[in-house]
């Protein structure tokens, strides 16, 4: 193209002379109407000026043809020098970025011993530090380097139906840069994989380590909570349920004989709110809520005989230790509710005539929708309980009053509260060791 640029001026110059020539040659003639246009004869040939007809043209409108020629053709020129200067800089731009990596290579060789926890100079600009995204973010530098080459390509591809020329070292050094960097992206992709795999294992092992470790102490806590010889006594000890959970309870291994009359006592602690939850159970086949102590919502506790309701007056839930005991007999239904030793109130036609049913289970802690099971968290009993005990008739008020002062101490003769025959359930829900009973009472 730059020959062209060279040839253009000198055939305009040839094309003018040769028509002011021939201009001067006509003048000494008669003008017969008829144009003539002289061109060059090499020396060797016919000395001769060859004449061509030409149509009749004025001279402006010649002149004016070749202007026109004249500068399409330079515009061409530099609209083909300004697209080149654009590539160039590309160019520049690429190989520029091509030595970024090469010095990122580099820095990686003479420092393997770094970790990704140290601080390190990112020498892509655009490659993030997070382990789990190089290799994503490599891949998209990649093929941002491909597409601005096949970019440059097409370019090449323009300039060389239009006539201008693209520098082939240029190209030719790209695609070498882009094969190198190719080759450095896929070992450092094999790195990072490496570090990956590494890092997945070093975690395994820790969390088999750390689980391990926890099961451990789990079966060491459940041999303790089974053997009860960290106690004073038997039943110098309480069961302990922080969490309102349908998982978190107590089970007693003994069952109910069929009665027809009962005392339940029992020492509670709780300040849940709104309601303490049911602290006591008992299922027997064919009737789920046999016998159930249970304070929900806003309403006062209540005892279910066989899916029959009374309302006891008993208030426990001010995070104190508090003594209740409750009796009952078939006889006409009639009941009994005491707190702290003082009896505060009495009903009947609760499930009269009805004997409690026996082969049940009973349960601490929550409410059964069936037989041993099917529990609501929303039911479940959040506090300490301790001493449940239970006999098969109805506890006279002198002995109650002796048990709630702490004058003595009287086991149940169907259920007595013994380490041994209590299991816990649920992570969270332990047997310790209870306070001195004089600790326990509401004046202490």
């Amino acid at each position: 193209m730059m020959n062209d640029a060279v040839t253009l001026p000198g055939l305009y110059g040839l094309l003018c002379f040769c028509a002011l020539g021939c201009g001067r040659f006509t003048d000494a003639q008669a003008d017969d109407g008829k144009r003539y246009i002289c061109r060059a004869v090499p020396l060797s040939g016919d000395a001769s000026c060859p004449v061509t007809l030409l149509p009749e043209l004025s001279s402006g409108s010649q002149e004016d043809e070749l202007r026109n020629t004249v500068m399409q053709l330079r515009e061409t020129i530099l609209q083909q020098k300004e697209n080149m200067s654009k590539q160039q800089g590309t160019i520049n731009e690429l190989t520029k970025k091509l030595s970024l990596c090469a010095a990122a290579a580099d820095d990686k060789k003479y420092n393997k011993g770094s970790s990704w926890g140290k601080e390190r100079q990112n020498t892509m600009g655009d490659v993030p530090r997070d382990p789990n995204d190089s290799v994503e973010s490599l891949g998209k530098t990649m093929q941002a380097l491909k597409d601005r080459l096949e970019n440059l390509e097409q370019q090449q591809m323009r300039a060389n139906i239009s006539g201008a020329s693209f520098p082939t070292e240029l190209r030719d050094l790209l695609q070498r840069r882009l094969g190198e960097l190719e080759k450095q992206l896929l070992k450092k992709v094999s790195n990072l994989e490496e570090e990956k795999s590494m890092l997945s294992n070093a975690t395994a092992a820790y969390r088999l380590k750390t689980e391990s470790t926890l099961n451990a102490l789990v079966d060491r806590i459940s041999e303790l909570e089974k053997g009860g010889g960290d106690f004073m006594s038997p039943e110098q000890f309480k069961l302990s349920l922080p969490q309102r959970t349908n998982y978190l309870y107590g089970r007693v291994t003994k069952s109910l004989p069929e009665m027809y009359a009962f005392t339940i006592s029992m020492w509670i602690k709780s300040s849940a709110s709104p309601g303490i939850g049911t602290p006591f159970s008992y299922g027997a086949p064919g009737q789920a809520n046999e016998i159930v102590l249970i304070e929900w919502g806003n309403n006062p506790i209540e005892l279910l005989i066989n899916d029959r309701v009374a309302q006891l007056p008993l208030e426990v839930r001010d995070g104190k230790w508090h003594h209740i005991c409750i009796t009952w007999t078939t006889r006409d239904g009639q009941w009994e509710a005491y707190q702290d030793g003082s009896k505060r109130g009495n009903g009947e036609n609760l499930a009269a005539w009805h004997p409690i049913k026996a082969g049940g289970v009973i349960i601490l802690g929550q409410e059964q929708d069936v037989v041993g099971g099917h529990f609501d968290a929303g039911q479940a009993f959040v506090g300490e309980l301790s001493q449940v005990n239970i006999w098969d008739r109805v506890l006279k008020p002198a002995e109650i009053q002796s048990m709630a002062n702490c004058s003595s101490y009287l086991p149940g003769n169907v259920i007595s509260w013994q380490a041994s025959i209590v299991e816990v359930f649920g992570r969270g829900a332990f047997k310790r060791p209870l306070e001195m009973c004089q600790d326990r009472l509401p004046n202490a």
